[in-house]
């Protein structure tokens, strides 16, 4: 089953969102301070936006887990 990923970047926030689920949710915060997940009511995973992203350019990559019910961590 194939699912549909949407993205904004907006470029004078230097700010990136995806959603992957078209559901209503809320964004709250994980171990890293660039990265917001995106949950629904249930705590499912249904999106994450990243700020500052052109520091990924320069800086190492990213990386983070996304995961339900408040277990997500980043570095």
């Amino acid at each position: 089953m194939a699912h549909k990923v949407k993205g904004w970047y907006n470029r004078e926030a230097d700010f990136l969102e995806v959603t992957l689920a078209d559901r209503l949710g809320y964004m709250r915060p994980t171990a890293n301070d660039t990265l917001m997940e995106r949950v629904d009511e249930r705590g499912d995973i249904i999106g994450f936006s990243i700020l500052a992203v052109s520091r990924l350019a320069t800086e190492k990559p990213l990386e983070a887990e996304l995961a339900a019910n408040g277990q997500s961590s980043g570095r």
